[in-house]
């Protein structure tokens, strides 16, 4: 066999994953990269021989599960939680106590290689997917920013080592559809591609009862990936990748579950509590576009790659968002963001005594981001002249020598729109080296660091509709008030703001193996998650321009020239948009260490690890105190720590069983807020304490000439908790957990699957939060059955 045979045999190893264990007729565990050392440019050992605790999904996993997005991960991988919610511009990553729900992510996500920067573009469809491994834990030294809670890598099927064509159609309950046709094809030694498209349809879970009834969450998606693997000589690889969805759903089932003071429940709203109720439909659309271009060059001493991406999303948010039949008002998001990246990778090649990574990595993000929030005429009312009406009735409540005042705002509704460019500009060098077999044969020492440099700006354009209003003053000896009509408030915010940062990630680990999959670990590690801006603030500091500028055109006014001084003095403060706007970086050490054991003839499998995060800056996600938007602030410090266990058995070759636990206990250490509230102790938001998955799989095998082969049975149980929902502590959702099922009859390359999800009907929250005075919540999907055809041809 020449040498060009040889690379491409490699190259086909490199990319099988886990389809020669899943094609097997046996259930004998098998480590999904026994084959050969994973396709990847910065590992030069497998993912359970590196001192870093893992999960590692296989397609026959991800089916047996019902993985079809990132949220379905959930509890399947030990102290991971993702709250299924919103829509998918909303992917919200917890592991170990670290995570986030706006802005930058906590936890990072590659593909093929390629990293995906922003998380509204994490929620996608998995259809191609071949594997998935997720590491926890700071991945910061070789991955950098946004990876302080661990990374997730995703595989799609390799068309070097499958061939063939993959159809697959299903339907469920609640009006749900899908179809995909993936065709693989290898044209020679040198070449092979995969193309392919789908289409899924949800008929949506829960009904508005504002809007008829109608389904609140039902939407749609398209798309299609190519894919082709070029070898133009024995020493180089080409691989490019190419995808495209689109996808248009309703958003945001949340339940109305009224006042958080039942005495001030509003008795318009008291016939909606406990549904959802928004008098305007929320919804979502997405393009999303991801290219990306490996380059590899393997020499007798060393691996030389260059990992190419782009990504293009253009989107639209709608959201009523106060989320009730009221009309108060909404909140319109467009983003249109094209982000360039390029990392160069030069490694070691494996099984030497000292391997090493070294890299850069940089990429630039444009993003463009039109926020326009309309108040309708009640918001108008409530927000803006209820605010300012309150601020006049208080004051004249506190002596009789104070005029009484009031303002009415003759708009029908106002604009006030925001317009925002925030690119970001990242660079970064970094090094890790491992030394195998120091001082005695199986022990190993790790050391690397990162250095990450980042420059974020803003360039802001808000402006507000000129607000018409009439202002009326009665003095207590007067016989009748001063009226002045038709007066005028204007506010903009236009300006630019930036900053920037350097971040040093270090990384030391120790580990001792003393036979192949068996070792013991410790680490140490530092991940950052990168600061920003909150462009949703802006509707917070146009209210507050605006009222101001009302103030002034009253004070202008001739009529009231003997009260000019007074009038003034109501104006509030205006906060720096720096200041007000931008939250810091967020920091965290990982102190772990962990085990994995290999027993049986690789029949059993298990992984344990424990853990402690210190973590400073925390980022955390509220509602501003008006309601208006959401935004991020930094939370003082935290402190995490817990144990995560795994388990993977084949008892005999026709029944394996398998379980995973984690346990996190996540407190701030310090958390005083503006309001002199001081929320030391109490648990951090959206973090399970504990996450559990049980699961198992039977084979009944057929005997020969049967019009079947075997019917293979799946089942899973899955849960999480209790999970607290506010930094007050004093919502939260106690432990739950939904069983899942699969029975499968398969003939060939043939199969029909009859499937069910959450066949116990648990209901459960699966989000909660609180705005102007108000609770929400969206609740988890209910028990959902359905049929699907799987063949290859």
């Amino acid at each position: 066999m020449n040498k060009y045979k040889i690379f491409a045999l490699t190259v086909s190893l490199l990319t099988a994953g886990n389809i020669l264990a899943e094609e097997a007729d046996t259930l004998k565990v098998v480590d999904i990269e026994e084959v050969l050392v994973i396709a990847a440019p910065k590992e030069n050992r497998k993912l359970r021989e590196q001192p870093a605790a893992v999960t590692l999904l296989s397609q026959q996993d991800m089916q047996a599960a019902q993985v079809n997005s990132i949220k379905n991960l959930t509890s399947l991988v030990p102290n991971m939680f993702i709250p299924d919610y919103g829509s998918r511009l909303t992917s919200a990553v917890y592991i170990r106590g670290i995570g986030s729900r706006i802005n930058t992510p906590s936890v990072g996500l590659y593909v093929d290689n390629i990293p995906y920067i922003d998380k509204s573009a994490f929620d996608f469809n998995y259809s191609d997917v071949e594997r998935i491994d997720v590491l926890r834990g700071p991945q910061g030294t070789l991955y950098g920013r946004n990876a302080m809670g661990g990374l997730v890598k995703i595989h799609t099927k390799s068309p070097f080592t499958y061939q063939g064509t993959d159809f697959r159609m299903g339907a469920g309950t609640h009006n749900a559809y899908n179809t995909s046709l993936t065709h693989y094809h290898r044209i020679s030694e040198r070449f092979a591609f995969s193309t392919g498209g789908f289409y899924d349809y949800q008929g949506g879970f829960f009904r508005n009862a504002a809007r008829n009834n109608e389904k609140a969450d039902k939407g749609q998606s398209a798309g299609g990936r190519f894919r082709g693997i070029y070898l133009p000589s024995e020493n180089w690889k080409v691989d490019l990748s190419l995808s495209y969805e689109y996808s248009d759903q309703g958003g945001y089932p949340y339940f109305y579950m009224g006042n958080l003071n039942p005495d001030k429940q509003d008795e318009q709203l008291r016939p909606f509590v406990g549904k959802i109720s928004n008098n305007e439909a929320s919804s979502y659309y997405r393009n999303l576009m991801n290219a990306g271009l490996n380059l590899e060059y393997q020499a007798r001493d060393f691996t030389l790659s260059a990992v190419t991406g782009y990504q293009f999303l253009k989107d639209r948010m709608f959201m009523d968002q106060d989320f009730t039949p009221a009309d108060i008002f909404n909140i319109e998001q467009k983003q249109k963001m094209n982000t360039v990246s390029e990392e160069v990778i030069l490694k070691s090649r494996p099984n030497r005594r000292w391997q090493w990574t070294s890299g850069a990595f940089g990429f630039y993000q444009w993003l463009h981001t039109d926020g326009p929030v309309v108040f309708h005429k009640e918001g108008i009312n409530q927000v803006m002249e209820g605010n300012v009406n309150n601020v006049f009735d208080a004051l004249a409540d506190k002596s009789p020598m104070i005029p009484q005042m009031h303002l009415d705002i003759n708009n029908e509704s106002l604009r006030v729109g925001g317009s925002f460019d925030t690119p970001t500009l990242s660079g970064a060098l970094f090094h890790q080296s491992t030394f195998n077999d120091l001082f005695v044969k199986g022990l190993s020492a790790t050391v690397g660091l990162r250095l990450d440099y980042e420059k974020i700006w803003m360039d802001y354009n808000s402006v507000a509709d000129p607000t018409n209003f009439d202002f009326s003053l009665k003095m207590a000896t007067a016989p009748r008030p001063i009226v002045s009509t038709g007066l005028e408030g204007n506010a903009a915010y236009i300006g630019k703001e930036s900053a920037d940062y350097v971040q040093l990630l270090p990384k030391f680990a120790l580990q001792y193996e003393w036979k192949k999959g068996n070792n013991v670990y410790a680490t140490a590690a530092r991940g950052y998650r990168s600061g920003g801006y909150n462009i949703q603030m802006f509707s917070d500091l146009i209210t507050g321009v605006l009222r101001n500028s009302m103030m002034d055109a009253i004070a202008a006014d001739p009529k009231f020239s003997s009260m000019a001084g007074m009038i003034k003095k109501m104006k509030g403060e205006l906060p720096e948009v720096s200041e007000a706007t931008r939250y810091r970086p967020e920091y965290t050490w990982n102190y772990e260490i962990g085990t994995h054991l290999t027993f049986w003839e690789g029949r059993l499998l298990a992984d344990v690890s424990a853990f402690y995060m210190d973590t400073r800056d925390q980022q955390i996600s509220k509602f501003a105190e008006s309601g208006l938007g959401r935004v991020t602030v930094n939370a003082g410090k935290s402190r995490s720590y817990g144990a995560e266990a795994s388990l993977r058995a084949a008892l005999t070759d026709d029944l394996t069983l398998n379980a995973c636990y984690g346990y996190t206990y996540a407190v701030f250490k310090d958390y005083a807020t503006s309001d002199q509230l001081n929320y030391k102790g109490n648990y951090v938001p959206f973090v399970p304490k504990h996450t559990l998955n049980v699961g198992g799989q039977y084979i009944f095998r057929i005997h020969p000439g049967h019009w079947l082969d075997r019917i293979q049975l799946n089942a899973n149980y899955t849960g999480a908790g209790r999970i607290y929902w506010t930094e007050e502590n004093t919502v939260s959702q106690a432990f739950y957990g939904t069983l899942n099922g699969r029975v499968s009859f398969q003939k060939g390359n043939g199969q029909i699957d009859f499937w069910v999800r959450n066949v116990l009907d648990k209901d459960y929250a699966a989000f909660y939060f609180e705005s102007m005075g108000n609770g929400f919540m969206q609740k988890g999907r209910p028990v959902q059955a359905g049929i699907e055809l799987r063949c290859r041809f």
